[in-house]
C-alpha cells in the first residue's frame, strides 16, 4: 500500500512540468508527512487543459452514505480498480495524477518497522496514478482522491509487497483523457514502473506519527540502501 508521502514543490514548478492551465491561488508549502484524510495536490483534466487542485486523501464514492468510508479508500488495487464498486466509476471518468517528491514504506526489522523513503536521485517530482471523486450528499460537497497500487518491482520488493503506480511522462495524456474508455489499455498502464534514477533510503521513525511534519523526518540515512 501507499500510506504516507511527501511533496516539496510549488504550483509554478508543476505548471512548468505538466503545462497546467490553472491551479489554486494559494501556493503550496512543503509537506514531509502527508497522511490519509489530509489534503494534497492532484492534477486532472478539464475542458481547458490540465488543472491542479487540492483534494482530501481517501476516496469517498459518490453513492456513499457516510463520508468516513474514505478512510478505508486511500489505495485502490490495480488488479480490481476497473470493477470494484467503490472505484469503477472514477476509473472510467475521473482519473488524475498525484505528484509527489517521495513516498514511504515500512520494512519489518528486529525491534519493529523501519520506514524508508522512495525518491528520485535528482529530487524531482514524479507522478502516481490516482482517481478522484466528488461527494455531494451534504451542504458542502467534498472532493477526494485515492492512489492506485500494484505489485512491487525489484527496487521496492525488499521493503514492501505493494507499490504505488508511477506513471511515465509518455502516459500522462492517455491516463488523464476523460474520453478514454478502453479498459484494457488503461489497465496496461497500471504496472510496476521501471525506476532507473530512483533510490530507497531509511528515514526517521518520526514519520510514524502524522503529527510530525518537518524536514527532520527525511534524516536517518543519506546513503541509499537500494538504487535503480
Amino acid at each position: 500500500m501507499c500510506g504516507r508521502f511527501t511533496y516539496r514543490f510549488t504550483w509554478k514548478q508543476l505548471h512548468r512540468l505538466l503545462q497546467l492551465v490553472d491551479w489554486p491561488n494559494e501556493e503550496l508549502r512543503p509537506r514531509y508527512n502527508v497522511a490519509p484524510t489530509q489534503t494534497a495536490p492532484i492534477v486532472r483534466a478539464s475542458e481547458a487543459g490540465r488543472v491542479g487542485a487540492m483534494l482530501r486523501w481517501g476516496l469517498v464514492p459518490f453513492w456513499a452514505e457516510d463520508p468516513n468510508i474514505g478512510q478505508k479508500m486511500i489505495n485502490a488495487r490495480a488488479e480490481s480498480v476497473a470493477t470494484k464498486p467503490a472505484f469503477r466509476s472514477a476509473f472510467a471518468r475521473r482519473r488524475c495524477l498525484v505528484p509527489v517528491s517521495g513516498f514511504y514504506e515500512w520494512q519489518k526489522v528486529a525491534g519493529g518497522k523501519q520506514p524508508f523513503v522512495i525518491e528520485r536521485d535528482d529530487s524531482q517530482p514524479f507522478m502516481l496514478a490516482g482517481l478522484w471523486e466528488r461527494w455531494a450528499k451534504s451542504d458542502e460537497p467534498m472532493e477526494t482522491f485515492t492512489i492506485i497500487t500494484t505489485e512491487p518491482n525489484e527496487l521496492i520488493r525488499p521493503v514492501h509487497n505493494r507499490m504505488p503506480v508511477i506513471l511515465h511522462e509518455r502516459d500522462f495524456e492517455a491516463w488523464l483523457d476523460p474520453q478514454a474508455s478502453d479498459v484494457e489499455s488503461l489497465q496496461s498502464l497500471l504496472r510496476p514502473a521501471e525506476m532507473t534514477g530512483f533510490r530507497v533510503r531509511p528515514v526517521s521513525r518520526r514519520v510514524n506519527s502524522p503529527a510530525n511534519d518537518d524536514a527532520s523526518i527525511l534524516e536517518g540515512g543519506d546513503d541509499a540502501l537500494f538504487t535503480a
